[in-house]
């Protein structure tokens, strides 16, 4: 009698009372384990525990942002461990966007690509456009935090090579691409800039997926769901905001049940990939 191949063990990393404003991150994770467990063996753990539990499973899939912004200690014992360990972790931790924190958005901006002009220098700021007010944003973080607005009188003070400096801009709208592996899901935007996470459908144009796209192939990460945040400039063209690949925020609540369980399906596929190669 042929044996029974046994089921993958994934460990899933999650904070399921981890708040941000406008989302809730554990109901989007409740529901995605919920669909994933029709193919692997699969159990949640707290951020802080991830770095002790991580042996008794054949990979780990770490979701929302709670390992890095609440509990960033247990996340960098929890990366240690994976490394020493060989664990594989999805999304691979090779990510060079915010994985690595927002250092790439300088790199990005200084080498000529289409995103925020970005400084972290008080000399450099005659590189940006002029404007009447800049936004000030910490090297590492997400939902915002640290994040603030100030008048170009008082930027000078804050360029000290500690957070990033971009001129803000009176955009259209922000949309967000949404990518497993190096394949386009779905994207939504918010029509209404002053409501960030009130987000719509959007269709994508062909030149609208080369620009998401030339951000995906530069992450090089072969595996894994990244979400590209982009904005309509005044010019009409897209400038990227931030490229997402640790743990993206899918708002799934905002597609119909057709695309959320393709999502599903292609996530699905991607963690089978996913542990194939490291196998």
């Amino acid at each position: 009698m042929a044996s029974v191949r046994p089921r993958p063990r994934l460990l899933y990393v999650t904070d399921l009372t981890y708040p941000a404003r406008g989302r809730r991150y554990g109901d989007e994770d409740v529901h995605l384990t919920s669909r994933l467990r029709a193919d692997f063996d699969l159990a949640l753990c707290h951020p802080g525990d991830a770095a002790a539990l991580l042996d008794g499973f054949d990979a780990v899939v770490v979701r929302n942002s709670g390992p890095v912004l609440a509990c960033p200690e247990a996340y960098e014992a929890f990366r240690r461990r994976a490394t020493e360990a060989g664990k594989p972790v999805y999304n691979p931790l090779t990510g060079r966007g915010d994985m690595a924190g927002k250092r790439y958005l300088l790199e990005l901006s200084a080498a000529g690509w289409p995103v925020i002009p970005t400084v972290d220098r008080a000399e450099d700021l005659r590189l940006l456009p002029a404007a009447d007010r800049y936004v000030v944003k910490p090297r590492l973080g997400a939902d915002s935090v640290g994040l603030r607005v100030v008048s170009g009188d008082a930027v000078r003070g804050f360029a000290d090579g500690s957070v990033l400096v971009q001129p803000h801009i009176d955009f259209a709208y922000e949309v967000s691409f949404y990518f497993v592996d190096h394949d386009l899901q779905y994207a939504l935007y918010a029509p209404d800039p002053g409501r960030r996470w009130q987000l719509e459908p959007y269709d994508v144009t062909p030149r609208d997926l080369e620009f998401a796209r030339s951000f995906i192939d530069w992450n090089t990460l072969g595996h894994g769901i990244q979400r590209v945040d982009a904005c309509r400039a005044p010019d009409g063209g897209l400038l990227l905001v931030e490229l997402e690949d640790l743990n993206p925020y899918l708002s799934l609540d905002a597609l119909d049940a057709e695309s959320r369980e393709s999502f599903v399906s292609a996530m699905t596929a991607s963690l089978h990939r996913f542990l194939r190669a490291a196998g």
